[in-house]
């Protein structure tokens, strides 16, 4: 939040709030993981025969591993949907959020190693897997130690980093839609644009919080216990 302040950031210094641009992509991401997981859902759910062919066969892909598609994209849900009330401490002074996010957040990074064995991207996809989801959950993990310990800030920071990167997958949508929409004049299909979609639509995220959270490395590094 701003310096008007509110009760999103009840509890935190004024310069631990997020900016407006960030808040907006925060949202902007929210709502294209939750449409992302719906629709995903829904062609699992009642295949579609009308489909144009590059997304039926994306389609084919998800549908030849429902199992782990659904093992990995319900947690996820519920992971950003639980995210919100993580930043902005609703219900405040709430603790369930926080401790439903981490166990979410595990599930998520290791089925997501899982679902990059057969990555549609190849390698090129993969590697991003590799790499931010990896992240994730390095930054995941060190929030979950300062909790432990009670460095609120530091766990605040690592958390911020974490949930910002597994959002990257949100960004990645958009770009994939660029690829998609300008496919018939570089004649690119899925299989070839996927891993440069994930490499840009992680870094995107991962550049942007980590930017930010460098902007208040002139904070404390800590806050008093109470």
């Amino acid at each position: 939040m701003d310096a008007q302040g509110s009760t999103q950031d009840a509890g935190w210094p004024k310069e631990q709030a997020l900016p407006l641009w960030l808040r907006i992509g925060f949202w902007v991401c929210i709502m294209i993981s939750v449409a992302v997981v719906i629709r995903r859902v829904l062609a699992l759910a009642y295949p579609s025969n009308s489909a144009p062919p590059q997304m039926a066969g994306l389609d084919a892909v998800f549908a030849s591993r429902t199992t782990l598609t659904l093992t990995h994209i319900l947690p996820a849900l519920v992971f950003v949907l639980v995210a919100p009330l993580v930043v902005f401490h609703w219900p405040v002074h709430a603790a369930w959020p926080e401790r439903l996010i981490f166990p979410l957040g595990a599930i998520v990074g290791l089925t997501a190693y899982a679902m990059s064995a057969e990555a549609v991207g190849g390698w090129v996809e993969r590697s991003a897997v590799l790499l931010f989801n990896s992240l994730f959950l390095f930054s995941l993990f060190r929030a979950y130690g300062y909790k432990r310990r009670g460095e609120q800030l530091l766990k605040r920071r690592w958390l911020l980093r974490a949930i910002a990167v597994l959002l990257g997958i949100a960004t990645t949508r958009p770009v994939m839609g660029v690829f998609f929409a300008t496919s018939t004049l570089t004649h690119l299909v899925p299989s070839q644009f996927f891993g440069f979609a994930f490499w840009i639509g992680f870094s995107i995220n991962t550049l942007a919080i980590e930017l930010w959270l460098r902007s208040r490395d002139h904070l404390p590094t800590a806050l008093p216990h109470s």
